[in-house]
């Protein structure tokens, strides 16, 4: 089929997409901007939202150009409105002003999140820190999720940490692994013994991996959360101001409504949401290279348009991530070249770019 003809043939399917409120469609109102075929039957356009625009409107005009045969796959670049605003504001719950001296060392805190288990959260957390660490940056990881410590798995580590200072005033000193300074409950726990907290003392652990770890002067502290919208979540934008949370998904619908969930929370108490990120996005055949979507396609950047926040990248599946992790080595240390430790690069050096004042402007090197 020529491509002028698709084009038509879409920008006709898009003429059905009205706004249920005026009858509008996003066509003829200039919401659908830059309508172009790229290589492959791929299309791509601008859609600009409206400050009053529900954002399913962007999800009626995707899958309206989905449908046009021909059609292999479709792109939206969305555009928000400077002054875009939910139109009814749910009242933020009131929560203690964090404490500014917390971590006085500490240029940029994000936390790593996802609304339900299973989903790679750790694994993301992990690679990322390593990554940034790749790339000159003073790096720490956090890991928050008590009930279920992934991260000394996850570098390799098993050393118990050191406790420095004079009587009194005793620290914990982080362990290092491929250039992080880490910490987890999992490094204080015997081998296999369960952490059994109620959900106050979750909220006192996390304080004191905050206030009484040596952690020095660092550029990021990535904190790994646990799943959900719980007491880790909260305890924590109590405690410190953060930077931004990162939310991580796989690209099923079970996957992305729970993380819809954790957004929607995250905006609640005032975090700012820096993006998603759509991990196991599809399988990588080790042997013949084919792409298998297992968990559906395009879920996490269909999420991310939906709820007005940036897609920070996909990251496929891949045996290379599995083994690196068990083996206590970074994908992006493990297997470079692969198409996951790539990806995840990609995503840490974009996180290191739009990082405000000095931090942005450390030279992109690796670490001595």
């Amino acid at each position: 089929m020529e491509a002028d003809v698709l084009l038509r043939r879409v920008a006709a399917a898009l003429t059905e997409v009205r706004d249920p409120r005026t009858g509008e469609d996003v066509l003829s109102s200039g919401r659908v901007r830059d309508l172009r075929l790229e290589p492959d039957g791929v299309v791509r356009f601008r859609f600009a939202l409206r400050g009053d625009d529900p954002g399913a409107l962007v999800r009626h005009a995707r899958r309206a150009a989905e449908a046009v045969e021909g059609v292999r796959r479709v792109k939206v670049d969305v555009e928000l409105p400077a002054d875009r605003a939910p139109a009814r504001p749910a009242p933020r719950p009131t929560l203690p002003t964090p404490d500014p001296e917390l971590l006085p060392r500490v240029a940029h805190v994000v936390a790593i999140s996802s609304g339900k288990g299973g989903v790679g959260k750790s694994t993301v957390a992990a690679n990322l820190a390593a990554a940034l660490a790749d790339l000159g940056h003073r790096v720490g990881l956090l890991d928050a999720d008590v009930y279920g410590p992934d991260i000394p798995r996850m570098f390799g580590e098993e050393r118990r940490p050191r406790v420095v200072g004079p009587r009194g005033h005793e620290r914990l000193e982080p362990l290092e692994a491929w250039g992080v300074r880490l910490m987890s409950l999992g490094f204080l726990l015997e081998p296999d013994q369960p952490a059994i907290f109620r959900g106050p003392l979750v909220a006192g652990v996390l304080r004191q991996f905050l206030q009484q770890v040596e952690w020095g002067p660092l550029d990021f502290l990535l904190v790994d959360l646990p799943p959900g919208t719980g007491d880790a979540q909260l305890s924590l934008v109590q405690l410190v101001t953060l930077d931004g949370v990162i939310m991580v998904t796989t690209p099923q619908e079970v996957a992305t409504q729970d993380v819809r969930r954790g957004v929607r929370m995250f905006q609640r108490v005032g975090a700012r949401v820096l993006g998603v990120i759509e991990n196991m996005s599809a399988f990588v055949c080790p042997d013949c290279g084919a792409v298998h979507p297992l968990f559906g396609a395009g879920g996490g950047q269909r999420l991310a348009e939906e709820l007005g926040v940036s897609f920070l990248g996909a990251v496929p599946l891949e045996a290379a991530v599995r083994e690196g992790g068990d083996a206590g080595t970074p994908v992006v240390r493990r297997a470079p070249d692969s198409a996951a430790a790539q990806a995840l690069r990609t995503i840490a050096t974009h996180l290191a770019a739009t990082a405000p004042g000095r931090i942005a402007a450390v030279a992109a090197s690796p670490p001595a």
